[in-house]
């Protein structure tokens, strides 16, 4: 059986979402699917089974699937660094920063790192499905392409474009991609999917009878925009959101420039009860503040004292919660000696927990259950800063303050935050209902069974 690529025309055209719904839907098929990006650009990670940080999109592909996940689905991630560098996590483990123009000098290293991963995953199932990267025809950016063409050549995986109509000119984008492709990759091209449509699907009849006979490309399916609302894959995908405006309690999150691990607040984004939004001012009109986590923490902290934000902090008079950046932030002084982060030594901290955190050479990469108070409480770390006198939790009456990701997946913990008057909800059950809705629907609008005809293989 063939594997498959999922290209897109452009960046944020739905390829995250479109390579979890047709991996699901083959394997609601039968076949035996995993979800593969050979490099990802983003801040927001998450620790695979096997103990190893890849990033959270991909992660959460293989959630949907129910696989166990190891480095090998997300080989090479890059993450934001000082300046023009970015920071190196290569078979899931963090090799340091380096400068972007001597990365992609370097490429031809990591393309063995690439194939061995994929070769592993295609050895174990019958169908990998690899998502691309941006768009797979930016001819000046070819020769760096680890995600598209890479994998498309060297595996001879058969090919889904993805399009999306919101942009406009889905036409001219259509038939630009696809006159641009090698023609290998024309004759692996099993059809476009359009996304994102709005509105009446069959006023887009005669759009798809252009792009099939007079593009001859054959059209997948013309997916309705529905907001997921989970799975946020980057920053562009977070504006993306939509919530109920009517919940009582109002929640706001600042929105740090290197904000990261933004799927923390999905449990709280699909909470009927609360009013989420992301922010950069007015906090007092919020009865709950959340600092997330940062790539960059010292410099999303001198962010906020340049724009006013860190002395809005000081004043606000009610809950402040921190997530591992956000968290760290909360101490009286953040110290980065050895330049782990920052160029920066020590920095002067909100000062909300007395005492300070440190970066250490060794990064905490962890998954497991965590005590609080009599709870057990599931996530994960990922961070540098260590401190001795809070080593994960710190909580008084106004601060609540944790390195663990993803505590708010937890039923209990939401409970016991949120307090008396708040009603709570299963997370998980929600989740999958949410996401079995989703997928149902997509499928309703895809010719599966033109892509099962095309991996078939004698």
């Amino acid at each position: 059986m063939k594997n498959i690529s999922i290209f897109g025309t452009s960046s944020d055209t739905g390829k995250s979402t479109l390579t979890f719904v047709i991996a699901k839907l083959l394997q609601e098929k039968g076949v035996s699917t995993i979800a593969f990006k050979a490099q990802n650009v983003s801040n927001n990670s998450q620790v695979a089974d096997d103990g190893t940080e890849i990033a959270i999109s991909t992660h959460f592909q293989n959630s949907v699937l129910g696989v166990e996940t190891s480095y090998h689905v997300n080989p090479v991630l890059l993450k934001s660094g000082a300046k023009n560098a970015a920071s190196l996590i290569i078979k899931g483990r963090e090799m340091g920063e380096k400068d972007v123009k001597n990365y992609y000098k370097d490429l031809d290293t990591l393309k063995p790192i690439v194939k061995e991963s994929f070769s592993h995953l295609s050895y174990q199932y019958d169908c990998v499905v690899a998502e691309g990267a941006g768009g797979c025809v930016e001819l000046n950016l070819l020769e760096k392409d680890l995600s598209n063409t890479f994998i498309a050549d060297t595996f001879d995986t058969k090919i889904i474009l993805v399009a999306d109509i919101e942009k406009g000119g889905v036409f001219a984008s259509v038939y630009g991609t696809v006159a641009l492709l090698q023609e290998k990759f024309k004759e692996n091209l099993i059809g476009v999917v359009i996304n994102k449509f709005r509105g009446d699907r069959s006023l887009f009849d005669d759009g798809v009878k252009i792009i099939e006979e007079r593009f001859g490309v054959p059209v997948l399916g013309v997916l309705p925009y529905i907001p997921l609302n989970i799975g946020f894959e980057d920053s562009a995908s977070l504006q993306n959101y939509a919530q109920n405006q009517k919940g009582d309690i109002k929640v706001g999150i600042i929105k740090l420039p290197h904000i990261s691990n933004f799927n923390d607040f999905e449990p709280l984004i699909i909470d009927e009860e609360l009013e989420v939004a992301f922010i950069t001012s007015n906090l007092d009109a919020y009865d709950w503040i959340i600092i997330p986590g940062s790539k960059r923490v010292v410099s999303d902290l001198l962010w906020m004292k340049h724009n006013g934000l860190f002395e809005a902090l000081l004043a606000y008079e009610k809950k402040i919660i921190g997530i591992c950046g956000g968290y760290e932030m909360m101490f009286e002084t953040i110290i980065d000696e050895t330049g782990i982060e920052s160029e920066i030594s020590h920095t002067k901290g909100l000062g909300f927990i007395k005492g300070k955190v440190y970066f250490s050479d060794e990064k905490v990469v962890k998954k497991s259950q965590f005590k609080f108070h009599n709870m057990s409480l599931k996530g994960y770390e990922i961070h540098y800063a260590k401190s001795v006198e809070y080593p994960l939790f710190y909580e008084n009456e106004s601060v609540f303050g944790t390195f663990v990701h993803g505590i708010f997946d937890n039923d209990a913990f939401r409970n016991y935050l949120f307090g008396d008057g708040y009603i709570g909800y299963s997370f998980e059950q929600r989740k999958s209902e949410i996401l079995d809705t989703f997928i149902n629907t997509m499928g309703k609008h895809l010719d599966m069974d033109r892509v099962m005809n095309s991996i078939e293989t004698l």
